[in-house]
C-alpha cells in the first residue's frame, strides 16, 4: 500500500499555547489528531498523552492491534495524570485517528475532532461530535423529550482523560485508490465549512500544500484556536 501524508499543527492568531496534538507515523501508516479540551487545565499534556500512549502501544502491538482497548488504556493513563496535575477539574483532550494497513482504515474516535473523506467528488464526515447538541438529537430521535441551552450545545460528552466509563467509536472502512483523508481539530472546522473544505482536500497539489492552505485559511478568519491538520493520500492499494 502506498500512503503520500503531511500533517500540520498552528497556534492561530489569539491562543497563548498550542494545545493540540498530531500523529504521523508513515511506517505504522498510523495518522491522527488530539486537540486539549479548552476550559480545562492541561489540556496540552493530555493530548500529548494521549498521542504517546496511541503510538507506542501500536508499535509495540503484537498482531493486529485493538484500537478500542488502546484508547480506553490511554483515557486511562490521562486520568491518571489528570489527578496528578489537575486533582479537582482533571485533564482532557480529543483523539480521532486511524491505522491504514491491509486494504482498509481502522478508525478510533473519541472528542469533536473529525476525520473526512474525499473521492471523485464526493465528501463526507465519518466522525460524529461527541457535543450536547448531537447526544440531544440522538435522544429525541428515540423519542425522548430533550431540551438543550445554546450555551452548551457545543460541549463534550466525552474525551481522552475522563473518570467515567468511555465509549470509544469504533469503525472499520475499506479503503478505496484515490482517496484523500483529513484528520482535524474543530480550529478547523468551526470556521471552515464542509463545502470549502471539500475543495480545497479535492485541489491538484501535494497533501503538504493542500493542508497549508487550510490552516492558512483558518488564521486568515481569525485562527480563533490552534489548527491542525493531517492529510493520507491513498496512493495505491498494491
Amino acid at each position: 500500500m502506498h500512503l503520500r501524508s503531511a500533517a500540520l499543527s498552528d497556534i492561530g492568531k489569539l491562543r497563548r499555547y498550542n494545545e493540540d496534538r498530531l500523529l504521523r507515523d508513515e511506517t505504522l501508516h498510523l495518522y491522527g489528531v488530539a486537540d486539549g479540551v479548552g476550559g480545562l487545565p492541561g489540556g496540552a499534556e493530555a493530548a500529548q498523552c494521549a498521542i504517546e500512549c496511541v503510538h507506542h502501544a501500536i508499535h509495540m502491538a503484537d498482531g493486529e492491534p485493538d484500537l478500542a482497548k488502546i484508547t480506553l488504556d490511554a483515557n486511562k493513563t490521562v486520568a491518571q495524570l489528570g489527578a496528578r496535575l489537575s486533582p479537582h477539574y482533571g485533564i482532557g483532550s480529543t483523539l480521532t485517528y486511524g491505522l491504514f494497513r491491509r486494504g482498509q482504515l481502522q478508525l478510533a474516535h473519541v472528542g469533536d475532532s473529525r476525520c473526512y473523506v474525499s473521492l471523485g467528488g464526493e465528501f463526507e464526515c465519518i466522525t460524529m461530535d461527541h457535543s450536547v447538541e448531537n447526544e440531544a438529537r440522538a435522544r429525541i430521535a428515540r423519542g425522548e423529550l430533550v431540551w438543550v441551552s445554546e450555551q452548551h450545545r457545543n460541549a463534550l460528552t466525552r474525551c481522552i482523560g475522563q473518570t467515567t466509563p468511555l465509549q470509544v467509536d469504533i469503525s472499520f472502512r475499506p479503503l478505496t485508490k484515490g482517496e484523500r483523508y483529513l484528520f482535524c481539530s474543530d480550529g478547523v472546522t468551526k470556521l471552515i465549512r464542509d463545502p470549502e473544505l471539500a475543495e480545497l482536500l479535492a485541489a491538484k497539489a501535494e497533501p503538504g500544500k493542500i493542508l497549508r492552505d487550510i490552516v492558512d485559511l483558518a488564521n486568515a478568519r481569525g485562527g480563533l484556536d490552534n489548527s491542525t491538520g493531517v492529510i493520507v493520500f491513498v496512493d495505491d492499494l498494491a
